[in-house]
């Protein structure tokens, strides 16, 4: 039974209506400072902290919520005769609901110009404070701290008459996870200050990496097993995800995903999305074990499928295949003819997804928070801005790596120049490289993969079996452009792509015997160009 309500938050979003809901029910009002004008002006009966407990706020209002009849109203235990006989004693009346959103600190220091000074008067020592009483009292108390919960308290009061015992439970554990989460917010951001006192100028000097990292994941699913059946798994996320990244798509279709469905897919979406629709047009990504098989650019996506299939058909069997635009179709038809364990685009044609029912197992996925005509590059922060992972009992941690390469970067070193063409297909190889696991040779041509090497312990191999998959696929080489992710440690290399047919090559270059490499191409008429950047990719 709820009688009295104590609500005091920095978000007025909807408070003012789900106060007006309490009060139709008799409940008693208790909040301070700006939220007890806001309710006030709306016509709501309603006391200050103040004047409840009274005791005046002080310390600016540091000191506000800090007093007995306040956490004594929210911690005494209703079904202990020795709490709410202690509580009568010292005239402590019981708070039966707590809505707190608290101080908004993240908000304050993801400001460029945040000071410390601001940021350390955005840590709420009141709010927390009364979250943490409420949530331990779930049993006899209900702790709101998000709007959106907003609606089934107040629904759960007007049908029954009480707030359930499974949603103040639920509640509960939302206040914990909103107190580890701000806790950890704070103890990241004070820990990648890099020197105190700050500057004259008051900006704050942080470093990239703080002392201490506290990163938080909200589970979306259970997965029914990890790599392998013996493996158990689960499917986490930031809590605020980058925009069109794989957690945020809406599974349209399907069986369940698997560990494996995620990893692969997550591959196969970040190489499409680098492709801009704008710039490069329709794309498509086929990837298989973590690797892209097949990577083509079209005027359309089913133009940009059949290219990107017929780079290695074999691979593609029950391969992830992701477009950087919506499908039609037409594409739809196309991919049906093979076996594909997971499809992924921006969004789907009515007529596809009338198609595609009759593929009951295929798992179907939409990214809508993806900008078509925008690839969603470098615009990650905090812990979503990272590429983790895990080494024993440690975690290694790196900024994600969203370099970009243009015609300008580009640095020809053999007496040979690439043609504007050829700087396009260089381009695209490099592109591709980035996401194809270290060591890494790729041939391209006219927008598409033809051959692709991966993950091999040395170079020359990739490049061997990069020639040896676009002859298996009758895919002739001749004329091609070559990524290499690193430099070629020998002229061995250079000497398989060029007699697979290459007619240019872009790598990184760095190796000790880059003037070895350079006059092997000379040798070989091939044309070559240096990026001064490498991709490995482990």
């Amino acid at each position: 039974m709820i009688r009295r309500a104590l609500l005091s938050v920095s978000d007025k979003t909807g408070v003012v209506a789900f106060a007006e809901r309490l009060a139709a029910r008799g409940i008693e009002l208790l909040s301070t400072g700006g939220t007890a004008r806001l309710l006030a002006d709306a016509g709501l009966a309603v006391v200050e902290v103040a004047d409840y407990t009274g005791f005046p706020e002080m310390l600016d209002g540091r000191v506000k919520t800090l007093h007995p009849k306040v956490h004594g109203g929210l911690l005494a235990r209703r079904d202990v005769a020795a709490h709410i006989a202690a509580i009568d004693k010292h005239g402590i009346g019981t708070i039966d609901l707590l809505v707190v959103d608290l101080y908004p600190f993240e908000a304050t220091v993801a400001k460029a110009d945040c000071t410390l000074d601001d940021a350390v008067e955005q840590i709420d020592i009141g709010g927390p404070a009364m979250v943490r009483s409420a949530a331990k009292n779930w049993k006899h108390v209900a702790v709101v701290t998000e709007t959106s919960q907003y609606e089934r308290v107040a629904t759960e009061l007007e049908s029954a008459g009480a707030v359930s015992e499974a949603t103040r439970f639920a509640l509960a554990v939302a206040a914990f996870d909103r107190i580890a989460r701000y806790d950890g917010a704070i103890s990241d951001y004070l820990s990648s200050v890099a020197s105190v006192p700050p500057p004259a100028d008051g900006a704050v000097r942080r470093t990239a990496y703080p002392a201490q990292s506290n990163p938080v994941f909200v589970k979306l699913q259970d997965l029914r097993y990890g790599e392998n059946p013996h493996q158990s798994a689960a499917l986490y996320r930031d809590p605020s995800p980058r925009a069109g990244t794989l957690v945020t798509a809406r599974q349209l279709q399907g069986k369940e995903l698997s560990y494996n469905n995620l990893a692969d897919g997550d591959a196969a979406w970040e190489c499409v999305k680098s492709f801009d629709v704008r710039d490069d047009g329709a794309a498509c990504v086929i990837v298989k074990h973590a690797n892209p098989c097949g990577v083509a650019t079209g005027s359309t996506t089913a133009e940009a499928y059949a290219k990107a299939f017929a780079t290695d058909p074999v691979s593609a069997f029950g391969g992830i295949i992701a477009f950087n635009r919506p499908l039609d179709a037409t594409t739809v038809e196309s991919v049906s003819k093979q076996f594909v364990e997971v499809l992924i685009a921006p969004s789907y044609s009515d007529d596809a997804l009338a198609l595609l029912k009759g593929k009951t197992n295929l798992r179907v996925l939409a990214v809508p928070s993806f900008v078509a005509g925008r690839a969603d590059i470098g615009t990650a922060s905090g812990w979503s801005g990272l590429d983790v992972k895990r080494i024993g009992s440690g975690l290694l941690v790196q900024s994600l790596d969203t370099h970009r390469l243009t015609r300008d970067d580009l640095r020809v070193v053999t007496r040979k120049a690439p043609t504007d063409a050829q700087r396009d297909d260089l381009l695209f190889a490099w592109r591709v490289a980035t996401f194809v696991k270290s060591n890494a040779i790729v041939f391209c041509a006219d927008g598409r993969t033809l051959g692709v090497g991966a993950g091999q312990m040395s170079r020359i191999d990739s490049a061997r079996i990069a020639s040896i998959k676009a002859g298996q696929a009758n895919l002739s080489l001749h004329g091609s452009a070559v990524a290499s992710d690193a430099f070629f440690p020998f002229r061995d290399g250079l000497d398989v792509v060029a007699d697979a047919g290459a007619a240019c090559v872009i790598q990184p270059g760095g190796s000790v015997r880059d003037g070895e490499v350079i006059a092997a191409a000379d040798e070989r008429g091939i044309a070559m160009v240096f990026t001064g950047v490498r991709h490995f990719r482990h």
